[in-house]
């Protein structure tokens, strides 16, 4: 019978909670701040981190985790279970899944990393599928079956109401030189099929706000096959909010995190920025 362990990055948002529930283990990524190193989630908070995002010198750096770091939450994993799945970040946001790739010829365990093309809650939506059916013995064929099916039915969009940060950060190089000139656009973004991409741009946060309400009514028109929701943010909770009210009216019995984005996300889409993730049937 198998018994698989199931890990991935603190580039995901999930509870804590979630994480005791569904016996999961999570390899930080590294912060650093005005050259203050930090370890995600061990030694400084998503709270905390914004709050010196918003008044650093410099853009903060995050670094993918080292194979150190990753082969120490592996030598956790009890020698029972007989094979590890390493659910990781999409390599538009970061190198995370090339480090994990790199375990498999340094360990004897049955160890795979997989990118989910997907971060924060939509990459949450993957990894509590892969643990739950872990947990009920599933073989790692299956799991991969269902998370890729998780994966396919995952919609993500975010708001960027100051895009100086991921244009520094480079995640849209590719639209520097159209963008560079106008540091007061506010974008709508999408990340499907491992590639960041811009949905909508326009002066003003209405830009935003008009789109939103295309993805509302989206999510009214297939609210019947809706699993989960998450709204992940940097640090303005006045829309976050005007969302959350419309959900509840529109699906008020499908589960819904909110939470502060992690400092990788934070860092790159900046202050102001979040966004909203689902999954269907």
């Amino acid at each position: 019978m198998s018994k698989v362990k199931i890990i991935t990055d603190s580039s995901i948002q999930i509870t804590d909670e979630e994480i005791k529930k569904y016996n999961i283990g999570v390899v930080p990524l590294t912060i650093e701040i005005d050259g203050n190193t930090f370890t995600d989630g061990e030694d400084i908070s998503r709270e905390e981190f914004v709050r010196e995002m918003d008044s650093s010198k410099e853009l903060p750096k995050t670094s993918q985790p080292s194979i150190g770091t990753f082969m120490k939450v592996i030598d956790e994993v009890p020698e029972d279970y007989t094979d590890i799945l390493s659910l990781n970040m999409t390599e538009a946001i970061s190198g995370t899944i090339n480090a994990a790739r790199q375990i498999s010829d340094m360990t004897d365990r049955n160890f795979e990393a997989i990118d989910t093309e997907f971060t924060d809650r939509a990459l949450a939506f993957q990894v509590i599928t892969a643990a739950k059916l872990a947990q009920e013995g599933k073989s790692v064929d299956e799991i991969k079956t269902a998370i890729n099916n998780v994966r396919d039915h995952t919609y993500l969009y975010m708001g960027v109401t100051s895009i100086e940060n991921i244009l520094r950060g480079g995640r849209l190089s590719r639209f520097a030189g159209t963008l560079s000139t106008l540091l007061n656009l506010n974008l709508v973004l999408t990340l499907k099929n491992n590639s960041l991409d811009i949905a909508k741009r326009g002066r003003g946060r209405k830009t935003i706000e008009k789109y939103m309400k295309n993805v509302l009514a989206e999510i009214t028109e297939l609210k019947d096959d809706i699993q989960a929701i998450g709204i992940s943010y940097v640090d303005n909770m006045d829309y976050v909010n005007e969302l959350k009210e419309h959900l509840k009216q529109i699906v008020p019995d499908v589960p819904l995190l909110i939470r502060v984005t992690s400092p990788v996300i934070a860092t790159h889409a900046g202050s102001g920025a979040f966004a909203i993730e689902f999954y269907t049937k």
